[in-house]
């Protein structure tokens, strides 16, 4: 009989270690310029995305308790709440995700792979049009945390690569990047496409293939990849986190080449974008790992964990585990 391995997947825990959470509780719309962004905002965080952000590290207990035992375990990206919208070049959120990371890696040792976020890194906010992706945020997120940015894991015939959806899509975000780093983010991202053209080609026929992949954003650039088009029969599944709902997912997969909008911000402009090319996620199989919290509208967060045959003669078989707050 064929070996099985168990694997758990958590997504967008979005910590709050001490000054976050003052931060988060002393946030004001108000420093939203634009009168209708500032409306919407308001309206949005409070009855549809999440009214009170760094109250909910709990969470992130409730998951390390009930995980139960497991081979490995895959963190899908954001760790903290990007308060300063730079990524973790700000002490805050790097404090935030030092201390959440820490407790994973307390909790699981060697069995725990983490994927970088765009939080991570840092972004324009979606209201606000502040922020920005930094380089400083990629040093301390690779070097100091020790975040791989790409990462391959076998068990037995399942192949599992671990991606970095900001640099994959990174044509995309050239607003959220400052002028005299853009060179060395494309430097990046060409190295992290190279990394994954030569996983793509090294596997074998019998090979399964899971990706785990913070943003779907990244997954139309992905598509561009000859070799990844030629393998693409044997990519399984791809779990994202970023969207924190299944209710975002279904909506983007309805909307698909719906037009960008572009009179809410920056932000929402990205979003749209990406959403308007949701018919390429299709043949990456995605599945939503949601983020802990869910949505205010919906709270229907959790984790996955997924039992794989080492054989791969049936699929992953993946289950949605609901934490209720």
């Amino acid at each position: 009989m064929a070996q099985t391995f168990r694997i758990a997947v958590v997504s967008d825990i979005h910590y709050a270690a001490a000054v976050e959470r003052q931060r988060c509780a002393d946030f004001n719309s108000l420093a939203i310029k634009n009168p209708l962004s500032r409306i919407v905002a308001r309206n949005f965080h409070h009855y549809v995305w999440l009214r009170q952000r760094g109250v909910h590290n709990d969470l992130l207990d409730t998951f390390l308790a009930a995980v139960g035992p497991v081979d490995l375990v895959i963190a899908n990206g954001d760790y903290s709440c990007n308060t300063g919208h730079v990524g973790l070049s700000d002490e805050a959120a790097f404090a935030s995700a030092e201390e959440c990371l820490g407790k994973l890696r307390a909790r699981f040792d060697e069995k725990f792979h983490p994927t970088i976020g765009d939080h991570d890194l840092g972004k324009v906010g979606l209201f606000s049009g502040h922020g920005n992706m930094a380089l400083a945020s990629w040093q301390r997120v690779t070097e100091r945390l020790g975040i791989e940015p790409f990462w391959r894991v076998q068990l037995g015939k399942y192949i599992l690569l671990g991606l970095t959806s900001s640099l994959l899509a990174l044509p995309l975000y050239q607003a959220d990047l400052l002028p005299d780093e853009i060179t060395a983010w494309e430097q990046l991202r060409e190295f992290h496409l190279q990394q994954i053209r030569a996983a793509f080609t090294a596997l074998q026929p019998d090979h399964r293939l899971l990706l785990f992949c913070h943003d779907p954003t990244a997954l139309p650039f992905l598509w561009r990849e000859e070799i990844v088009r030629e393998k693409i029969p044997q990519v399984e599944q791809t779990v994202v986190g970023h969207l924190h709902t299944n209710l975002v997912l279904r909506t983007g997969q309805v909307i698909a080449g719906f037009p960008t909008i572009r009179f809410l911000g920056k932000g929402a402009q990205k979003i749209s974008a990406a959403l308007g090319q949701a018919r390429q996620w299709r043949p990456f199989h995605v599945r939503l790992c949601p983020a802990l919290t869910g949505i205010q509208m919906l709270k229907d967060g959790g984790f996955l964990t997924a039992d794989l045959a080492g054989d791969a003669s049936r699929p992953a078989k993946f289950e949605l585990h609901p934490i209720k707050w």
